[in-house]
């Protein structure tokens, strides 16, 4: 009798103990099978993101190119038009000639003097730069200034999140503003800079000189004349030094190489 007692007693205990391994197994398939699930998930999501930044930087090459094309085309139209120009001078230059050849007829056949044509060589003056320090300078468009000159102590720039020197002003604008001349001068270079973008500098006499920068789709070459006023280009996208900042003219002013305060100039 207590032999059966006992082995009904194990007998229960062992399908207690299979049911608790059970219990345990499906505990521990739920496990593994929601860490695979996340684990998806994750490499769901990564490849989401790589997919997100293989774009972002097909968009930005995609600009730079148009970018690239665009001040191209711009060069292309300048030596077209330039090239046209000189044809249309040596045309004039000809039908002059013929003119004057035209008003004195020989006498005779045996006319053997021919008249004297003397030909013009027009040399181009380079013209005198002068830059009046007491006229107030217009601005070369309108906006907010967002970062004053300042050389005397240091300012804070957001994006860099740093406090710095600032040689310019920063003024706020849209993208494809206009950007005018504040004075006439000469192009002494047009640059692309990582902090300013593609930035041009003009000699306006007297040891002054103007700096425009966040520039794109600029219309002059380096060694050009630009008059008061002239359109120099349009504000860009800003670059990654300006991005909290955001679409910005980064207009500096110096003279004799030293950047002096656009604010005691501009009107």
């Amino acid at each position: 009798m207590r032999n059966k007692q006992a082995a009904a007693f194990f007998n229960r205990k062992s399908y207690l103990i299979a049911a608790v391994i059970m219990v345990v197994a499906a505990f521990g398939m739920t496990g593994i099978y929601y860490t695979q699930q996340e684990k998806k998930q994750e490499e769901e999501l990564a490849r989401e993101q790589r997919a997100q930044i293989q774009q972002a930087k097909a968009e930005d090459e995609a600009k730079e190119k148009a970018r690239q094309e665009a001040a191209k085309r711009i060069v292309e139209q300048n030596e077209e038009a330039k090239q046209k120009e000189v044809a249309k001078k040596e045309k004039e230059k000809e039908e002059e000639t013929e003119q004057v050849s035209g008003i004195i007829p020989p006498e005779d056949d045996n006319f053997m003097d021919e008249p004297e044509v003397i030909s013009q060589t027009t040399t181009f003056v380079e013209p005198e730069l002068h830059f009046d320090a007491e006229a107030d300078l217009n601005w070369p468009l309108q906006g907010n200034v967002i970062l004053n000159y300042s050389m005397d102590q240091t300012v804070y720039f957001a994006t860099l999140d740093q406090y710095k020197y600032n040689p310019a002003v920063i003024i706020q604008s849209e993208v494809n503003t206009p950007v005018k001349a504040v004075a006439g001068g000469k192009i002494t270079s047009v640059e692309t800079s990582a902090e300013t973008g593609v930035t041009m500098t003009v000699d306006m006499g007297d040891g002054y000189s103007a700096i425009y920068g966040q520039l794109k789709e600029v219309p002059k070459n380096e060694g050009d004349y630009v008059e008061t006023g002239e359109t120099l280009g349009y504000i860009s996208e800003p670059t990654k030094y300006y991005s909290v900042e955001g679409a910005n003219l980064y207009f500096e002013l110096q003279k004799e190489g030293s950047p002096v305060n656009p604010m005691a100039y501009l009107q």
